[in-house]
């Protein structure tokens, strides 16, 4: 079995290369664009959603088929033709140039996988089965979004900007990482998610500051 390093990648503004018109390549496109990626697609057809997002201007179309020297100055390159000869030259080429690829039709022949995605705002929870199938990873991340609620996002949120409020006080190093351990003791997430929480203002952040610094 390939054991795949998990990674999250940066990737606005980043030229990705997707190979392939079809339906496989619509949800990679779409994804991708969700990321802020600046995306290059070469096929000679596409779906009426791709066809739709190039008319915008959300992604740029090479309409012929792939050739050789397409995929040259990509971050990532996507081989999801319908065409699995096709596919595997891309793969051959990527591999050849030193780029990050992920194949369709046969993922042992890219270099990369794509996991199924669970989103909650600051929150992305990744799950790959390692190839056993699309179908069982996306069984899993339906079973996690229903343990993982739309409470986090705001949850998050509220941590983050708690967070923040303590590093930019000038504070001794000690005493910032007591108040960042003592921050994950709140039980702000059963509150929200109970719909009893609210929301801090000023005084309520520097009371529970001066009073986590008493204790």
């Amino acid at each position: 079995m390939v054991k795949y390093f998990p990674i999250m990648l940066e990737l606005q503004d980043q030229r990705v290369v997707v190979i392939g018109g079809g339906a496989v390549a619509e949800r990679k496109v779409v994804a991708l664009i969700e990321a802020g990626a600046a995306v290059v697609l070469v096929s000679p057809s596409l779906t009426g959603t791709l066809a739709a997002l190039a008319e915008a201007g959300r992604l740029s179309w090479i309409s012929r088929p792939y050739a050789p020297g397409d995929i040259r100055g990509a971050f990532l390159v996507y081989a999801a033709s319908n065409d699995a000869a096709v596919n595997e030259s891309v793969a051959r080429e990527a591999r050849s140039l030193g780029l990050p690829v992920n194949v369709a039709s046969r993922a042992e022949a890219g270099s990369f996988i794509t996991p199924g995605v669970l989103r909650r705002g600051r929150l992305t929870v990744a799950v790959s089965t390692s190839g056993a199938g699309p179908s069982a990873a996306a069984k899993i991340t339906e079973q996690l979004a229903g343990i993982l609620g739309e409470e986090y996002e705001p949850y998050l949120d509220w941590l983050h900007s708690l967070r923040t409020e303590i590093k930019r006080r000038e504070l001794p190093p000690e005493l910032r990482g007591r108040l960042l351990r003592r921050l994950g003791e709140v039980d702000v997430l059963n509150e929200m998610r109970q719909g009893t929480f609210i929301e801090w203002g000023a005084d309520e952040i520097d009371d529970w500051i001066t009073r986590s610094l008493e204790e």
